[in-house]
């Protein structure tokens, strides 16, 4: 059984379960995506739902993602030198843009032009670019099932920024996890263990014959497939030996094995010794139930409840393993699933911060043509794509909200709702004309740029706003095209997952339900 759906609903599921479903898989849907998904029986539309995938972003990269490690080298030293000397390096310090190395991923054509780095770590500049990037992607993809389960791997299989630097293998490691989203988890799981980034963020890359390093072959039991209890110290370091020589090119920044560096002898690893290398213990995990009901686990707390059904995991796990570690069916199976339709566990979930930074952008419709702002916003409530806080991810579920995360949601929802009356709506953000708040009052701050002048979203206060600047922020959201045609309950029903805490006015229009809608405690659930 995979979760039959019951005769009687096997009909139009309506807009409560359309929304349910868009609101977990994707990111703010609007009502007209409801309703269109409203028509669909439940079955057909976790077909649509699945169906869709495409494998690479859509969003043009940007253009040094075939950069290798000499030419990052050369950069960074460049700059550095003239850092030292007191100059500003300009572009004529910036190496042309790279052809990509034999054997990487073939780059997706019209790749954004290299901004120039004057004054800048090109680090740290390439950093900025490459999170702006997959913002980019997640607010204009129209397979948003694919970017949250490319973020949810991203959480699962963790690397960062801060730790790795070499950051074309960042991007390799997002479209990897893209690639491979619904696909097949025993192919994702061997390409991570062979993923540069990987082997750079877990000192794989350092690890040989007489001196293995243990942090990868740990957490790939701990983290990335059994969890704790369910392996011992001695297989960790015959893994840890196992996987030794797997390292990358210096030349290419490309996985390479180094036969000289690998620990041939025999090691004992979940009771059976042999002359095992890293693809033998990974043939052993994927023969241990345990991977399935732990990969089970983890998407139900991301797309379900916070608490796991023990028996549904088992059922569910068996799905899983039956479909040799496809991960479509046991998705089909997970999201038709009684548990996930039950009328308990809508609302049971809390927005990340970026389902609910990105969620929202794109429920307004509101054009923000300068990511870093967004990404800002991210991390004062406690996310930062490509740079989770360590190599366990982001813990999620309630520890999303604190006091203070809480007031400065609220704060940034605000910002958003100030926004969409400044913004040109559904068009370019530059503006033709003057602005209409208030400078140096209200949250966003206008640029003037030449004869245009550019809206942004940029925190002007480091605390949460105290309720007299609340009071004072805007009332009314100007709703984009998206929302410009819908009713007010179409739009309560496509903001919230069940009913506001403070009931609207009988006489709100629908930009003033709106603006009370987004800063309503609901909104803050999935």
């Amino acid at each position: 059984m995979t979760g039959a759906i019951p005769r009687a609903r096997a009909a139009a599921m309506g807009a409560d379960d359309a929304r349910h479903l868009l609101s977990r898989t994707g990111f703010g849907p609007t009502p007209a995506e409801i309703a269109e998904y409203a028509r669909l029986d439940f079955t057909a539309a976790v077909e649509r739902v699945l169906g869709n995938w495409r494998q690479e972003a859509s969003t043009p990269p940007p253009s040094w993602i075939g950069m290798t490690p000499p030419q990052v080298r050369e950069q960074v030293q460049r700059f550095q030198a003239q850092r030292a000397e007191g100059r500003k390096p300009g572009p004529e310090g910036i190496s042309p843009p790279a052809a990509a190395p034999p054997g990487a991923p073939a780059r997706p054509p019209g790749g954004l032009p290299q901004k120039p780095l004057a004054n800048a770590n090109p680090v740290q500049e390439r950093a900025r670019e490459l999170r702006n990037w997959w913002v980019e992607e997640m607010l204009a993809t129209d397979q948003p099932f694919v970017e949250r389960m490319t973020l949810f791997w991203h959480g699962h299989f963790t690397s960062s920024l801060q730790k790795v630097r070499f950051t074309p293998a960042i991007y390799r490691q997002n479209a990897l996890f893209r690639r491979h989203a619904l696909g097949n988890f025993a192919t994702l799981l061997g390409e991570v263990a062979r993923d540069p980034a990987m082997l750079l963020y877990l000192d794989g890359a350092q690890s040989r014959a007489g001196q293995p390093n243990e942090n990868f072959a740990r957490e790939l039991f701990e983290l990335f497939t059994l969890g704790e209890g369910h392996y011992t110290e001695a297989d960790i370091k015959g893994a840890a030996r196992a996987f030794t020589g797997w390292s990358i090119d210096r030349d290419t920044g490309l996985f390479r094995f180094y036969p000289a560096l690998h620990d041939g002898g025999p090691k004992t690893i979940f009771g059976r010794t042999g002359n095992h290398g890293g693809d033998d213990v990974l043939g052993m995990l994927l023969q241990n139930p345990r991977v399935s009901e732990w990969i089970v686990g983890k998407l139900w707390r991301e797309f379900v409840s916070f608490k796991p059904d023990a028996a549904e995991v088992k059922r569910l796990a068996m799905v899983f393993r039956e479909a040799r570690y496809e991960l479509r069916p046991l998705l089909r199976a997970l999201l038709t699933s009684p548990a996930f339709r039950d009328a308990a566990n809508r609302g049971a979930l809390i927005k990340s911060p970026v389902e609910l930074v990105v969620g929202t952008i794109r429920l307004l419709g509101l054009p923000v043509p300068e990511k870093t702002r967004l990404v800002r916003a991210m991390q004062a409530i406690g996310q930062v794509p490509l740079d989770p806080p360590n190599v366990k991810g982001w813990p999620g579920g309630e520890a999303w909200i604190t006091t203070n995360t809480l007031l400065m949601r609220q704060q940034i929802l605000r910002r958003i709702v100030e926004a969409t009356n400044v913004a040109s709506m559904g068009g370019a953000m530059r503006m033709a004309g003057g602005p209409q708040g208030k400078p140096g009052r209200r949250m966003e701050r206008v640029k003037r740029v030449g004869e245009a002048e550019e809206v942004v979203m940029e925190p002007q206060e480091r605390g949460p706003v105290e309720g007299r600047s609340l009071r004072a922020a805007g009332a009314s959201v100007r709703l984009g095209p998206a929302l410009a045609t819908a009713d007010v309950p179409a739009l309560q029903r496509a903001l919230l997952p069940i009913a506001p805490e403070s009931p609207l006015d009988p006489g709100s229009t629908p930009g003033e339900a709106v603006a009370r809608l987004l800063l309503d405690p609901a909104y803050q659930l999935k």
